[in-house]
């Protein structure tokens, strides 16, 4: 084993294979640093250049991209508020209010060193752990899977804020969004609304930029403010590896938990970040800075979705069972380079499972070393207006939620997504519980009908699913001690003054803490009838939503419904209470009653602009799009709103449109990627890439 190690580094280290993991690092870093793209579509932009090639050097050049990508995506997940990719949603939380608050550096720094030790953890266990990871991996049956993804739901009871019906309710939201499509046990298809669109499902990149990125563009395009407060870096690269050192025994906690996550199949990294950030949260003593620019909250999830790749590996190397998205597409890359996952893994090719090890370590400190050279004129963006910025970030969102299935479908739906983002936001329904539910949706699924099929509803009594359902119980009896309810009563002993909802206030905005934190739960809140209208009417739409998703199952046959239906049984029950108590504003209480943009105008941080002039914006993009496609359109859009709202000279706005729409135009081409086709396209014959 020993000689196999030593074989696989030399071998690694001659130039040629050393230069191909070198070129998976850069790609892997700019697909990172672009919103909506991630590791599957970087894996599949490389995977056609790989036929032919030497295994070594392929995989090198796989490896490398993957393993930087965790990194790369820190960038606009702390700098702007928009997660590079579905791993780095928590991230945002206290990353990005660091950022507002002029210690980008600080976070910047803090997020790569601990980004460097996640990566190179998971690949220390993926090297000592590849030969008895087979046993360990054999013990978890569908039935255990189920219940470990049921655990992964249970963190929402920290997430959810302060609202416990507010976070279930999201959370079941979600899980109705990832039950759209076809039944996986039957084939029956749901909630389509008979759109074929819809037939597939709902992907994944669009809700992340859906009910992230929109909403947020939209509260910084309405502000017109720079992202940062402070233009001071200060000292802040020091202070960040100091904080990962002082911090050391989360940065271990949390490469544990996320090599443990990506060994097992249908969590990932959708869910790694936020198992992660709820862990250290309910461990924290002190919670007070928590989504208001806590560096543990940038440090525990970029530790975690670094090691995720190296557990990822096990399952995928030695039983063929791909540990996430961006594995499975490197299934099909070893099938072109005549390697067979297995047990040949740890026999016959244990050199390349070792080459795999080592490439994950060494291009996860270069990837991270390559970030500080890169992140000093990376962070200085987050002082400039964002009304000047807002059309480049615009564009490279659109561009990427479009890359989904390369459907003019999917900006019609990113845009229905960023206005249920922005109205979660509002009204303080966690969007991050939304991306959990979401998220597991598929897998919680796939598991009970696998279960079902194989014991019935006996699987409920393995030992293994009866200890991780009373780790699921003691994991939300912690979560409810830290708590207040919607009467502004304790559920434990937990602290008497309100916790403002960690996961929210990063994301829902950029100054940091919401205002209703420090009163939340205790002081009741009197609203008139005009103000309490749009929420009740929101609430009133999730309760039908969930009535219709009743409606639309019991037609179904038993496995194509057991799921869904239950879930909008459950849920219909939480949203029915949450109404009524939404009704009776006598006993309204802060931690019930959430209205940020009631609580932003009589702050006066929008000064009278509304967040349907953003959205009009957005509204002309998409609408020129359908029209003329993507480039003629972006290139009139970005025109207009430079000149007309962020009156920039006439020069000016002439290069910033020409460089944006050149960069678009030669992105599109290094990743050999199409753009939204209009009206004029199907009538006129155009060149590339107007076509």
């Amino acid at each position: 084993m020993i000689e196999a190690m030593q074989s696989a580094l030399v071998g690694l280290l001659q130039w040629q294979h050393f230069a191909y993991m070198m070129l998976g690092v850069f790609v892997g870093l700019i697909i990172g640093f672009l919103p909506g793209l991630g590791g599957i579509s970087g894996m599949s932009l490389l995977i056609p250049f790989v036929y032919g090639m030497d295994q070594v050097s392929a995989v090198a050049m796989l490896i490398g991209m993957v393993a930087v990508i965790p990194t790369g995506d820190t960038f606009t997940s702390v700098l702007m508020g928009i997660p590079g990719s579905s791993a780095s949603q928590a991230t945002v939380v206290d990353g990005y209010p660091l950022a507002r608050q002029g210690q980008a550096a600080r976070a910047l720094s803090a997020a790569f060193w601990s980004s460097m030790i996640g990566g190179v953890f998971g690949a220390v266990l993926l090297t000592g752990f590849v030969v008895v990871a087979k046993p360990l991996i054999l013990m978890f049956t569908s039935a255990e899977l189920f219940m470990l993804s049921v655990l992964g739901l249970s963190m929402v009871a920290v997430l959810s804020g302060n609202s416990v019906l507010r976070g279930l309710g999201a959370c079941g939201l979600g899980a109705m969004f990832g039950t759209i499509g076809a039944a996986p046990a039957t084939g029956e298809t749901r909630f389509d609304l008979g759109i074929e669109y819809l037939a597939d499902g709902v992907p994944l990149t669009i809700i992340g930029l859906g009910l992230f990125a929109i909403p947020e563009l939209t509260e910084l395009m309405r502000r017109k403010q720079a992202i940062a407060r402070h233009s001071d870096l200060g000292s802040g690269w020091l202070q960040g590896m100091k904080d990962t050192i002082k911090h050391w025994k989360l940065v271990l906690q949390s490469s544990w938990i996320g090599t443990l996550v990506g060994a097992l199949p249908g969590l990932g990294g959708g869910v790694v970040d936020w198992i992660t950030y709820g862990v250290m949260v309910q461990t924290a003593k002190d919670r007070s800075q928590f989504g208001k620019g806590d560096i543990r909250g940038v440090i525990a999830p970029e530790a975690a979705n670094n090691s995720l790749q190296g557990g990822a590996l096990m399952p995928t190397l030695i039983f063929g069972i791909p540990g996430s998205g961006s594995m499975a597409v490197f299934l099909g890359g070893m099938v072109l380079l005549g390697i067979e996952a297995g047990p040949n893994m740890v026999t016959s090719d244990l050199k390349v499972t070792y080459t795999i090890a080592w490439t994950l370590a060494i291009a996860s400190i270069i990837g991270a070393f390559a970030c500080f050279i890169c992140a000093y004129p990376m962070a200085r963006l987050t002082f400039i207006p964002f009304d000047r910025i807002a059309p480049f970030m615009l564009m490279i969102t659109c561009f990427g939620a479009f890359q989904a299935r390369r459907n003019l479908m999917d900006l019609v739906l990113l845009f229905v997504i960023g206005l249920l983002g922005i109205f979660m936001r509002r009204f303080g329904w966690s969007r991050p519980a939304f991306l959990i539910g979401f998220v597991l949706a598929e897998p919680i699924e796939n598991y009970l009908y696998q279960s079902l099929q194989f014991n019935g509803w006996g699987f409920l009594s393995r030992p293994g699913v009866i200890i991780i359902m009373l780790l699921t119980v003691v994991s939300v009896w912690i979560g409810m001690r830290v708590r207040i309810s919607e009467d502004g009563m304790n559920f434990g002993k937990g602290t008497k003054s309100a916790q403002s909802d960690p996961s929210e206030t990063a994301v829902n905005g950029a100054d940091g803490a919401r205002s209703q934190a420090g009163s939340a739960g205790i002081t009741p809140v009197s609203y008139s009838l005009a103000d309490r209208l749009p929420q009740i009417l929101f609430a009133g739409l999730i309760l039908l939503v969930f009535g219709y998703g009743v409606y639309s199952s019991v037609s179904l046959t038993f496995l194509g419904s057991v799921f869904p239906l239950s879930t909008s049984l459950l849920m219909l029950c939480f949203s029915g209470v949450l109404l009524v108590q939404l009704l009776r504003p006598g006993r309204a209480s802060a931690s019930l009653w959430s209205d940020q943009e009631l609580q932003d105008r009589r702050a006066g941080k929008h000064d009278g602009t509304h967040v349907w002039g953003p959205l009009g914006w957005f509204v002309m993009l998409f609408g020129l799009t359908a029209l003329f496609g993507f480039i003629i359109a972006l290139t009139i859009f970005i025109l207009a709103y430079l000149l007309r709202a962020a009156r920039l000279s006439v020069v000016n706005t002439l290069i910033y449109t020409g460089l944006c729409v050149g960069f678009m135009i030669q992105l599109a081409y290094m990743l050999t990627l199409d753009f939204p086709s209009g009206l004029l396209q199907r009538i006129v014959e155009l060149p590339w890439p107007l076509r």
